[in-house]
């Protein structure tokens, strides 16, 4: 059996998207356990709604919630009872495999952090999540849990993204890419020329650099930036599908021949949505933990939460951290400069 931990009060929704993806979680994982933890009355509320009497999904109380625009330094102090800290706490405790929240990010991050801490090499965790692509999904970190990394923390981000891809993509030899300004070897700063050294020298399927306009392009497994460059072009990609999405609209309904276009061209479009759809690929990766953390959208429906809880079963069932902790000790055996 695998036993996650849900914050059942994260996000902008809380228990109405929690509920719904958990009930539907526990039917498609019959392997699958489930803890909610947040206010009972909340969600024993939303749960009676969804008609679900599943035994294998229990609720835990926690008095408290953290918000989305607390700050990480006063929800660390202050909110021991949170239902994301008590989910933490389960993980550290091994009563259950892994945390799954859609609450406020930098307080997801200081928490696990704290009470998951890090793997042993491992200074800081990295927010990693799956991109879609042209010629498959490419996993990118870090996207935003360190603004300023060092080459030898951008190294260990490129071990652990490519551990796993391994482990969740079955792919033996990931393909590993620093995202820089071009893909010559004399351009970027020392930080990223340094980090190119660390990964030659290593035993990973080290590409070279990429731009930003081949992170779509699903050519490269693995794609390695710090995590104010990474959540900047996260961020922006973001507002770019959305644009496109948005113009869509407005072209398909501007007049009589644009709507019977786009009743011609509907069965096309569904597809291009789905393939698109970013719940899809909702469930970030909270990698160098001692324990596995998944991270959902803020703003994620069920459908995209439930993605989220499918990552975490992923993960769990791979034994992730684990085999980041193996990789990484052979890998720093013989780098004598990390």
């Amino acid at each position: 059996m695998i036993r996650l931990a849900l914050d059942a009060m994260g996000g902008d929704f809380g228990p109405e998207v929690t509920v719904a993806a958990a009930t539907a979680a526990l039917r498609r994982h019959p392997e699958l356990q489930l803890v909610l933890v947040g206010d009972r009355d909340a969600i024993l509320r939303v749960n009676d709604k969804a008609d679900s009497d599943d035994t294998r999904l229990t609720v835990q109380h926690a008095p408290q919630k953290v918000e989305m625009d607390e700050r990480p330094s006063s929800a660390l102090r202050n909110k021991r009872e949170s239902s994301m800290r008590l989910a933490l706490d389960l993980v550290r405790e091994r009563a259950a495999d892994a945390c799954v929240s859609a609450g406020n990010t930098g307080a997801l991050m200081a928490m696990a952090r704290y009470v998951l801490k890090t793997l042993p090499g491992i200074d800081r965790p990295a927010i990693c999540a799956t991109m879609p692509g042209i010629h498959g999904t490419t996993h990118m970190l870090d996207l935003g849990a360190n603004v300023d990394s060092s080459s030898e923390e951008l190294f260990r981000f490129a071990v652990m993204g490519s551990v796993l891809c391994t482990a969740v993509d079955n792919r033996p030899n990931p393909r590993v890419a620093l995202l820089n300004i071009g893909e010559e070897e004399i351009k970027g700063n020392d930080r990223v020329k340094q980090t190119a050294l660390l990964l030659e020298q290593s035993s990973l399927n080290y590409q070279g650099f990429v731009e930003g306009n081949d992170i779509f392009s699903g050519d490269i497994d693995v794609i390695v930036c710090d995590g104010f460059v990474g959540n900047v072009a996260l961020k922006a990609s973001e507002g770019v599908a959305g644009m496109l999405m948005h113009m869509a609209r407005e072209e398909f309904t501007r007049d009589a021949l644009s709507k019977l276009g786009a009743l011609f061209a509907r069965p096309a479009l569904r597809r291009l949505r789905e393939r698109a759809d970013p719940r899809r690929y909702n469930g970030a990766s909270l990698l160098g933990l001692r324990g596995i953390c998944v991270k959902s959208h803020g703003g994620a429906d069920a459908v995209s939460f439930g993605h989220a809880i499918d990552e975490a079963v992923l993960e769990v069932s791979k034994s992730v951290p684990d085999r980041i902790s193996t990789m990484l000790e052979q890998l720093l055996v013989n780098q004598t400069d990390i």
